[in-house]
């Protein structure tokens, strides 16, 4: 094992402190005799229940769509390919709410795509638009996922089975995606996690109706102005899940290794 330059400790200890610190304070501030109430009133479990079905449907698409766009940008070798890359990756960096804006212009009732055929009626302000949201911020995470393992990957198996006669599709389906399969599984743990925490998105694209769009995070955000101890039940509901996402990366990780 490498050893460790004993100066990196204390910046060490102060960062692991300044994550630490404001979970340890979510946890002794929550109404432990009133938790079981707080986290299963009607609003906060049809909250929880909508935040795990668009998640799942929203990793869902972010699978079927990003595992072929990361395979193209990791193999693809034209110009286009290396303009599309940052593109993909923006919502990376975008604030959320600058992506629910861009999404209500582009799929809302008069937007881009959603004024044709009415196809904005069935998008905007519909659990739909949180599928759409949440998938929109959470499908770079799996594109560079797969994007990676790729790269890291090289290409001597797949020219070695194109040699012998596979075809590009046999390539993909036999040697490609089976070598970074733990890599696309990662991916999909983030990817949903992601989806499950997101916030600015969701509410400006499709607001924040009970029972319809209104997800875990926007009643945490509302309970704290209304209810703020339930609205601290509610975050130590999603930092359990967060930390269950977060060991199973690291259970992935390890199975890959």
């Amino acid at each position: 094992m490498t050893p460790i330059p004993r100066w990196t400790l204390l910046p060490a200890a102060a960062g692991a402190a300044f994550v630490l610190i404001p979970l340890v304070a979510i946890i002794a501030n929550v109404d432990w005799p009133r938790f079981g109430e707080l986290i299963t009133s009607p609003g906060a479990t049809d909250a929880l229940v909508l935040s795990l079905q668009t998640s799942v449907a929203a990793t869902l698409l972010c699978l079927v769509l990003g595992v072929p766009l990361g395979v193209v940008l990791a193999r693809g070798t034209s110009r286009a390919v290396g303009l599309l890359r940052p593109l993909v990756l923006l919502p990376l960096v975008l604030p959320p709410v600058v992506g629910g804006i861009a999404l209500l212009y582009a799929f809302g009732r008069r937007g881009l795509i959603g004024r044709f055929g009415g196809i904005g009626e069935h998008i905007a302000f519909t659990t739909t638009a949180v599928v759409l949201a949440q998938a929109f911020v959470a499908l770079p995470f799996l594109v560079l996922a797969v994007e990676g393992a790729l790269r890291s990957l090289g290409t001597d198996h797949e020219r070695t089975a194109a040699t012998l006669g596979a075809s590009p599709g046999t390539v993909l389906r036999r040697v490609t995606l089976p070598l970074v399969l733990p890599s696309i599984a990662s991916g999909v743990v983030l990817t949903f996690a992601r989806a499950l925490g997101e916030f600015g998105a969701t509410l400006t694209f499709a607001g924040s109706l009970a029972g319809t769009t209104r997800t875990l995070p926007l009643e945490i955000y509302l309970r704290n102005e209304t209810d703020p101890q339930a609205a601290v039940a509610l975050s130590l509901v999603l930092l359990a899940v967060a930390a269950v996402i977060v060991s199973g990366v690291y259970g992935v990780r390890s199975w890959r290794r």
